[in-house]
């Protein structure tokens, strides 16, 4: 791998070359992007825009989107169902290239093979009928964040399993509640109805084996003992590790409750690293990150592959623009800077051994391998069906985690349920 230049004079070369892609009296044009809203997403975003229109001359306009990435999804069908032209350049999470594929623009006109400096597997995800429809953005992989003070007061370790996990953390929560902290949990995690707790059942369910929701072949397995077992361990945390409130938790509630220093332990995506470590943080410098445990002894480490990529509608009436503005984005440059002063994870191969990206993440270095076989969602092999497959689960899953329902029966009735979404086929 060739080895980065300076960022500044690789980033005025690469402005430079988007400005003359549009020859010497080209129309200035007005791109219009959606940037993220959660952590540090949507500032950084407004930074790089604003970089490139004036090495440009463009204009960019910033789309605010919803945090909720199933309303997100919504609103961008939505607006793909009536062609509009309102929105140029759309963030799309890692499961969604199949859902929207016929959107999208075919990037490889643009890109001169710039991809192959990114994760071949992301790029594999973001190819659909040998079209490029999104160029990776950053990745992600479910982590567990923890308290390394606590953990030492109390004699403990970082915990290998979700037993461990599980005495480790009504220990800690029941010293500091003793100590006077009424509100201190012992875990905190996404547990709201809504696309994150897809990801934190698929990471339970992968690591005691029990497979994922659908399999390659696209086959519905979700109805398996270890399944049984991981639901009915997670729904074991609400009310004694856990507070019941957790139901309603998206990622920010987690890592609110994680950072003013009423958790001990924390699932999360990388993004939450930086700020638990900012000026503000009353748990700065006192953050440890580890694998998330694996499903008893027997069982496996599991992180779902999460991330974001930039693509271009269809719709778009300054594609090449936009296709520009996309790649300046993606940019190793860009991409680094992101990582050092926002955590998050690079899908360019390289940055994983820039000495600056390490020390600011270190855990991207001893964490390498849990992002590179992180474990996808069953988007690929449930297609343009995987909204409804995705909803199915996560409701299933919260209905055991409320008490509604016990997992036997709430995967029993899962099961009938995707056999109606899949009918004859994906």
């Amino acid at each position: 791998m060739k080895q980065l230049f300076n960022i500044g004079a690789r980033r005025l070369a690469l402005a430079t070359l988007a400005a003359s892609a549009f020859g010497t009296g080209a129309q200035a044009a007005t791109i219009t992007i959606s940037c993220g809203s959660v952590g540090q997403d949507f500032e950084f975003c407004k930074k790089f825009t604003s970089e490139w229109a004036r090495k440009t001359g463009h204009e960019v306009k910033l789309f605010t989107i919803p945090n909720s990435t199933t309303d997100i999804l919504a609103l961008f069908r939505q607006m793909f169902a009536a062609k509009s032209t309102d929105l140029d350049i759309v963030n799309v999470d890692v499961v969604w290239p199949g859902v929207i594929k016929d959107h999208l623009l075919d990037l490889k006109p643009y890109t001169k093979g710039i991809e192959k400096e990114h994760f071949p597997a992301i790029v594999a995800n973001n190819t659909v009928d040998g079209k490029l429809l999104a160029m990776p953005w950053f990745t992600d992989a479910g982590v567990l964040y923890y308290r390394k003070d606590l953990v030492e007061k109390y004699g403990a370790k970082p915990p290998t399993t979700w037993e461990e996990l599980a005495t480790t953390a009504k220990t800690i929560q029941d010293g500091e509640r003793a100590a006077g902290n009424k509100d201190f949990q012992g875990f905190v995690f996404q547990a709201k109805a809504y696309e994150g707790l897809s990801c934190g059942a698929v990471e339970w369910i992968h690591s005691y084996k029990g497979g994922n929701v659908v399999n390659d072949k696209g086959e519905i397995t979700i109805n398996n003992p270890g399944a049984v077992k991981a639901l009915k361990t997670a729904a074991s945390w609400i009310g004694t590790i856990a507070p019941q409130g957790v139901l309603n938790y998206a990622e920010e509630e987690a890592r609110g409750v994680f950072q003013n220093g009423n958790a001990a332990f924390m699932r999360n995506w990388p993004y939450a690293w930086s700020l638990g470590n900012g000026a503000d943080s009353k748990v700065k410098d006192r953050i440890g990150v580890s694998a998330l445990p694996r499903g008893g002894v027997d069982g496996q480490n599991a992180a779902t592959l999460g991330g974001w990529q930039l693509a271009v509608s269809k719709y778009s009436k300054n594609a090449e623009a936009a296709a520009s503005l996309v790649l300046y984005m993606t940019s190793p440059e860009v991409q680094k800077e992101r990582a050092i002063k926002g955590s998050y994870n690079p899908t360019i191969v390289s940055l994983y051994k820039d000495k600056e990206v390490l020390a600011a993440n270190p855990f991207f270095g001893s964490l390498f391998e849990v992002f590179t076989s992180a474990v996808p969602r069953p988007a690929t092999a449930t297609g343009a069906k995987y909204p409804e497959v995705s909803s199915a689960f996560w409701n299933a899953t919260h209905d055991v985690l409320s008490g509604k329902a016990t997992a036997e029966d709430s995967l029993r009735k899962l099961e009938a349920r995707l056999k109606q979404v899949k009918r004859n086929q994906w």
